[in-house]
């Protein structure tokens, strides 16, 4: 049987990070964390991350706050403004369907497109916290139903963006012959990502999607993950990859790596990290079979909201670099970082961390062609 895995192979692992447009950091605790969510420090670090290496930034989507972030700024506006302050980084935009209309966003995506020469890309948000629902007044449907609306979303995004006088008739949107004009630039449309780990998040992804964002985890929960979603795009005659999520922590030594994540763990602010704990059960558990994001996390795995300290790259910048080395092995294209420190992180691992994994990926290709 043809590995899944085998496609992508060849290709140098991407780094994203996670734009710092809500407050409270990456941690659910009371740790000192230099970052801040204001939008000069955002160019900073947009520069910065651009010249350490990353393809691309992620903006996160809120509108409620709560745990660790009571403020936000609106994802699109704030993403979307750092293209003009950047020259080659690529930006994503969380766009939570249950809030938007997707001829508006097709019409937005592609100006941001023409105004960025190709670097806005979105990330499709299904919607996972009920109270925010609830609170703005907006429908809230069963986990497989947003799943089911966001696969429509999609579809009238990839419509518009490459077909004249587009037409659409589903359960949740209605187009008649709509002709978007000025289609975008990057072809055949800009990159739509999704993030998600249920059955049904998976199976939207290997049918409509080009990327797939999963929650950290170790080697052989990724690697499971990364197999299936990748053998059903292959179903559809489709490549789909993987990005997973990370909270990097590269020290001079493993001792002091360690360390802060023991610091981090040890200042966790109890009430917030129970009451993510709470809102998340009922999003990981929603399914009748019981996958999905945080539907196995620990309360220590919940200080990081989307579990990065499962993925383990903490330790010196050879081993974290090692070990995503490995991950691209198993199936991840894209690591997710979070950091504690944002912008002087960043160029730590840009000068530390990224040279040695293309010295790894180039050794790993010279022993494949040796050995092919």
């Amino acid at each position: 049987m043809t590995d899944p895995l085998a496609p992508y192979l060849h290709e140098p692992v991407r780094f994203a990070y996670w734009i710092s447009n809500l407050s409270g950091g990456q941690v659910v605790s009371k740790v000192e964390q230099r970052t801040n969510w204001d939008f000069d420090y955002n160019v900073q670090l947009a520069r910065a991350a651009e010249k350490a290496g990353f393809d691309f930034a992620l903006s996160a989507t809120r509108f409620v706050g709560g745990y660790r972030a009571d403020g936000q700024h609106e994802a699109s506006t704030f993403a979307m403004s750092l293209l003009n302050a950047t020259e080659r980084l690529n930006v994503i935009v969380a766009i939570m369907t249950g809030f938007w209309h997707p001829a508006v966003v097709a019409k937005l995506g592609a100006t941001a497109d023409h105004i960025s020469k190709g670097r806005w890309h979105l990330n499709i948000v299904s919607g996972w916290f009920k109270h925010e629902f609830d609170v703005l007044g907006a429908p809230w449907l069963e986990h497989d139903e947003r799943y089911r609306r966001s696969t429509e979303f999609i579809k009238v995004l990839k419509g518009a963006w490459t077909q004249d006088d587009f037409s659409f008739h589903g359960d949740y949107y209605n187009i008649d012959n709509w002709h978007l004009n000025p289609k975008p630039s990057f072809k055949p449309h800009p990159l739509i990502f999704q993030g998600g780990s249920s059955t049904a998040a998976r199976r939207m992804a290997a049918e409509n999607s080009d990327w797939y964002f999963t929650n950290g985890g170790s080697v052989d929960e990724l690697r499971t993950q990364a197999q299936q979603v990748k053998t059903g795009a292959a179903g559809f005659g489709r490549q789909l990859r993987v990005g997973a999520n990370a909270f990097i922590i590269a020290r001079e030594t493993e001792a002091e790596a360690r360390g802060v994540h023991a610091e981090i763990l040890a200042k966790a602010d109890p009430a917030a990290v129970a009451g993510f704990a709470e809102a998340v059960k009922q999003a990981g558990q929603a399914t009748g079979d019981g996958i999905g994001n945080w539907a196995k996390s620990t309360a220590a795995d919940l200080v990081q909201p989307n579990d990065g300290f499962k993925t383990n790259l903490i330790g010196t910048p050879e081993q974290v670099a090692r070990r995503i080395v490995e991950l691209k092995h198993n199936g991840i294209d894209l690591v997710l970082a979070g950091f504690l420190h944002f912008q002087e992180e960043v160029e730590y691992f840009g000068a530390r961390v990224v040279p040695l994994v293309r010295e790894f990926e180039a050794e790993t290709a010279r022993r494949r062609a040796v050995t092919a």
